[in-house]
């Protein structure tokens, strides 16, 4: 199977990028998945029913959110309805949405879609480890599923790495996202997952995060600043991660950074 990951989509400048290439990316990878990060896509703050919509029409698989998932109060039903959308597994389960969904691929195979989201300097939640493990339980790679695909979304590099190596041979991939800044260390582990610890993002590279640099830099100094963020408006920049799987074993073939200017 033949994996596309998208990493966060922010805002408008990311929104544009992402439907305007993906016919590029097609001919390009050959993709049977495409998998985007849309935690950032409404004005840099979660996303909205439209704007998931316009990306699944557009030619997107299948979304992962993250801790943004719940500013756009709209989206909320939108979580259960659709069934190509994933917010975090580690979050309450009465909550609306769903942490874990089995995607089907046009190929005729099926693809098992995670989420969750770290604990170091974020949210008091419960453990990505133990959520995730209740859930492969049901699945065994190469069997009753063809691939597993986990986002971590979360702060710390170190959280990341020790995630992926908990759940290597387990499942065909790791990637982390939410820091927006792509990192150089694409490898598949020795058990044979796939792991990058942050595919970066969709959006315009020309700020902090894809915001404009006046706020971030405004709470730098002053600590308490009320100043908001506001997205960057300029050209955007489409980082990501190309992973193929053995269809026999469901474990990664191999992993390659994807960075992708219009």
């Amino acid at each position: 199977m033949k994996i596309v990951y998208l990493g966060d989509i922010v805002a408008r400048p990311g929104r544009e990028a992402v439907r305007s290439a993906l016919r590029e990316l097609k001919e390009l990878y050959k993709f049977d998945v495409l998998i985007a990060n849309i935690d950032n896509a409404a004005h840099g703050f979660g996303c909205t029913p439209k704007i998931c919509k316009q990306l699944l029409e557009a030619g997107v698989t299948a979304m992962v959110t993250g801790d943004h998932v719940w500013d756009q109060k709209e989206i909320l039903p939108f979580l259960d309805d659709n069934k190509r959308i994933v917010r975090p597994l580690n979050y309450a389960s009465n909550l609306p949405g769903c942490g874990a969904r089995e995607i089907p691929v046009d190929t005729g195979q099926k693809l098992l879609l995670i989420e969750v989201v770290g604990r170091v300097f974020m949210e008091d939640v419960a453990s990505p480890l133990d959520a995730v493990e209740e859930i492969l339980h049901k699945y065994t790679l190469g069997q009753n599923i063809d691939a597993i695909f986990i986002d971590i979304h979360a702060e710390a590099t170190a959280e990341k790495q020790a995630f992926a190596r908990y759940f290597d041979g387990k499942v065909s991939a790791v990637i982390g996202s939410h820091t927006h800044v792509p990192t150089n260390d694409a490898t598949i582990l020795p058990k044979g997952s796939a792991y990058q610890t942050d595919a970066g993002m969709c959006g315009d590279y020309n700020g902090v995060i894809g915001f404009n640099e006046q706020a971030p830099i405004a709470r730098l100094k002053d600590k308490k600043s009320s100043c908001r963020l506001e997205p960057c408006t300029g050209k955007a920049t489409i980082c990501g991660t190309f992973i193929e799987t053995d269809d026999k074993t469901g474990l990664a073939k191999s992993i390659a950074l994807i960075k992708f200017n219009l």
